[in-house]
């Protein structure tokens, strides 16, 4: 047989053992590896589980910007609103692991599984924890021509002195804002009443309105409104005044010094994303978040830059959601 001959032998047995290997879905574990090696090759959807004008958002957009500008290839958001991020997240589990479906949830989705008894989706088992990209402060704030107070000890004396008569706004049922303001009511012995929205934008929108009293908000939806003077910021839920509003007390400095609460935002992938894609968006994503303007951006919305691996996130995400089961139980909260 002469190297011609041989060479062309050869070639028909790695043919026909490639065909016997898609025959037996073998092939399948190696796709993915093809897919990374070009991975983005097309636009990249970012499913965000809320309306837009919230808090997500403001993080969400001008990450995908920036990561559509690093990586040549659009990142577009799909906003897909409803039962406190769950119905978004449900879509994003379902998607396919291909990396070109992603989703930026929160501290919402921490909540969820302690809140909703029937999700369709794991939080921990059906995605892959990417990164957590901000952690700004909640934000106690109020529409100032509905409520006089100046202080959070002014709120809470007005509170007692008028049990059920204040009522607060939230992004929905089982969000981030929902359990803080049922925080705040537990370590206030205070009686507020909820009004759930589907997202945190359209709550601001009542608020500023003057359709609801109050607000337990993440700073990066409401730091413009602040700005603007259509809302009054009584204190931020952290141990330290933030750099963006640092005339802004701390709750603890109004007496409530475990009244410490972050809306978190994080990136995630379903469940089955080629590691090498989740690598490179990592890595990707840490670059975006380093950038000069998003720092800026960033500091504008009250967070910092998070510094998170994907192992640490996932350390981080199942503490959140024992955290919120504790608060859940002690409160008592419900879907009203």
């Amino acid at each position: 047989m002469n190297r011609r001959q041989r060479n062309l032998t050869t070639f028909a047995r790695v043919f026909a053992v490639a065909g016997l290997m898609a025959g037996t879905g073998v092939t399948s574990l190696y796709a993915p590896a093809a897919q990374a090696d070009t991975w983005p090759s097309k636009p990249v959807t970012v499913i965000v589980p809320f309306p837009a004008g919230g808090g997500t958002d403001a993080f969400a957009r001008p990450l995908t910007a920036q990561l559509s500008k690093q990586l040549g290839k659009q990142f577009v958001i799909d906003n897909r609103g409803g039962a406190g991020g769950t119905v978004g997240a449900s879509i994003a589990a379902k998607a396919a692991p291909d990396g070109y479906t992603l989703f930026i949830g929160g501290a919402h989705h921490a909540i969820a599984p302690s809140f909703y008894k029937k999700l369709d989706y794991d939080i921990e088992k059906d995605f892959i924890p990417i990164t957590v990209i901000a952690q700004p402060p909640q934000v106690i704030v109020v529409n100032s021509g509905k409520v006089q107070a100046t202080s959070v000890k002014d709120l809470i004396a007005y509170a007692k002195a008028n049990p059920g008569k204040l009522n607060y706004a939230s992004a929905g049922n089982g969000s981030s804002h929902h359990l803080a303001g049922e925080l705040f009511k537990l370590q206030t012995q205070t009686d507020l009443i909820h009004v759930p929205y589907k997202g945190a934008g359209p709550a601001l929108s009542d608020l500023i309105a003057g359709q609801v009293d109050l607000m337990f908000d993440g700073l990066g939806s409401s730091s413009q409104h602040i700005r603007a003077g259509r809302i009054k910021a009584l204190a931020v839920a952290s141990k330290t005044r933030s750099a963006a509003f640092p005339n802004v007390p701390t709750a603890a400095e109004a007496g409530l010094p475990n009244y410490d609460v972050s809306t978190w935002y994080a990136l995630w992938a379903p469940k089955g994303t080629p590691k090498e894609v989740v690598d490179r968006l990592y890595a990707e994503t840490t670059k975006a978040l380093n950038n000069p303007e998003m720092k800026q951006i960033w500091l504008q919305n009250g967070s910092d830059i998070p510094q998170y691996t994907p192992e640490q996130f996932a350390q981080f995400e199942h503490a959140e959601i024992k955290r919120w089961a504790d608060v859940v139980q002690r409160s008592g909260a419900k879907i009203d």
